[in-house]
């Protein structure tokens, strides 16, 4: 059975954090992650290389400019103008990441505050809420940092007005 995966998630600016964790997947699905985690430059082919060899390292060469262009079709052209520059893959992430996603220990910060100051408006059903709260531990979750599903609940339990209780 053949998998053929869908076109690469378009980035337009906005929701940074969601478009990488589609985009490092689409990379994966087509064996193209290392290349950007590796932006090593090719050993040049050796003195006398047999045909495998010449094969392979053209099929390593090729997933460099394979790996672009994902990044680059995975952007909106107002992004793409930010990254047209960059030579490498790697290049380009870092680049978005930088541009996009900010300092990640700033995000952190910003996001645990806004957990902080979560409240139930009266007009929000319980769902509603909750998945407001999901939504930023998920964002705080996609930085790394461990946030624990107790805390979760207490911050639902601690916020809920007296009548739920």
């Amino acid at each position: 059975m053949s998998f053929s995966p869908p076109p690469p998630p378009v980035f337009a600016g906005e929701n940074y954090n969601i478009w990488a964790v589609k985009m490092k997947t689409y990379l994966q699905a087509h064996d193209l992650w290392n290349v950007l985690q590796n932006d090593a430059e090719l050993p040049p082919l050796r003195a006398n290389p047999t045909i495998a060899q010449i094969r392979q390292h053209n099929e390593d060469c090729a997933k460099k400019y394979k790996a672009m262009s994902c990044l680059q079709s995975g952007v909106s052209d107002v992004i793409f103008t930010r990254i047209m520059a960059c030579d490498t893959p790697k290049e380009a992430w870092d680049k978005l990441k930088v541009e996009f996603q900010g300092s990640d220990k700033t995000r952190q910060i910003n996001l645990r505050r806004d957990f902080e100051n979560l409240r139930r408006k009266d007009s929000e059903t319980i769902k509603q809420y909750a998945d407001k709260i999901m939504a930023t531990v998920n964002n705080i979750r996609l930085l790394g940092d461990d946030f624990s599903d107790q805390r979760v609940v207490e911050k639902v339990i601690t916020t809920l007005p007296e009548k739920y209780e």
